[in-house]
Order: structure tokens, then C-alpha cells, then sequence
């Protein structure tokens, strides 16, 4: 799963203007792309707390607050970028974010 490029594509309202994208070498950093999003929107909304905290819930809750949301993920063996959904997204994320916490722990 490592080194597979991703385009996470998203809308953030039912305007169509707010549709935007952003790319990244992995899908582990596609995750990070989607928390650092959700945490630069911690500290505008915030902006006097120093360390916020926050729960998988809360970011699955930003991850539906998008109109649209999807991943293309590049697939080496067919070499073409195969579509994920917001389910998917939110099952990578919690993996990816046990991962991170994991590590901390050892």
C-alpha cells in the first residue's frame, strides 16, 4: 500500500466552486493531508486553545460535513487509479491513525 499516489477530491458545500483536490506520495500521507485540514480548521475556529484535542468521531464528523469526498488511489498492477469512497476513507483513517498510535505507545 506504500508509495500508491493519491488524489483525494472533495466539495466542501453544494456550491460547485468549492470543489478542490489535493495529491500526495501514499495513502498514509493522504491521511495526514485530511487531519491537518481538519486541525488547521480546529485552530481558526480556536484559535486561543494551545493544544487541541480531538477523537475519531469528531474527525469522522468533518470527513461527513464534506458534500463530497473521495479518493483516487493509483494501482501499479492495472496503472490506473482505481475511486474509494468516504467509508473507505474513514476505515483508512482509523487504521492509519492506530498505526500512529501505536507507535507512540512503544
Amino acid at each position: 500500500m506504500a508509495n500508491r499516489h493519491t488524489i483525494v477530491l472533495m466539495q466542501a458545500s453544494q456550491n460547485r466552486a468549492s470543489r478542490t483536490f489535493m495529491d500526495f506520495d501514499s495513502i498514509s500521507q493522504a491521511m495526514d493531508g485530511i487531519c491537518g485540514l481538519y486541525e488547521r480548521k480546529l485552530k481558526e475556529i480556536n484559535p486561543t486553545i494551545v493544544n487541541i484535542t480531538y477523537d475519531i468521531a469528531d474527525l469522522y464528523n468533518f470527513i461527513d460535513g464534506f458534500t463530497d469526498l473521495s479518493a483516487l488511489v493509483f494501482d501499479h498492477s492495472i496503472q490506473a487509479y482505481l475511486p474509494y469512497d468516504r467509508q473507505w476513507m474513514k476505515q483508512r483513517m482509523f487504521q492509519h491513525l492506530k498505526k500512529l498510535a501505536s507507535r507512540d505507545i512503544h
